[in-house]
């Protein structure tokens, strides 16, 4: 059986790949980090956190800000 990645490392680089696929959808969009979290009703730092890699983010959020952007979230968690 091949070996996993070490958990918190495949985490972080999971979370940070997530950020960029809602970074990029957000600039393509031409749209600002502030009208982003405004619509999605999700705090100013936890929606930095979140493009930044850094949060581990509720679902409900992930679905919002999907929601605000337009895409469905599985857009979000999966590499195109």
């Amino acid at each position: 059986m091949p070996r996993l990645p070490d958990d918190d490392e495949w985490i972080a680089r999971e979370r940070r790949a997530i950020g960029d696929r809602i970074r990029v959808t957000r600039l393509r969009q031409n749209r600002t980090q502030e009208s982003v979290f405004l619509e999605a009703r999700v705090a100013r730092s936890t929606y930095q956190e979140i493009e930044s890699g850094g949060a581990d983010t509720r679902v409900g959020t992930l679905l919002r800000i999907a929601r605000v952007l337009g895409v469905h979230v599985a857009d979000l968690l999966r590499d195109r």
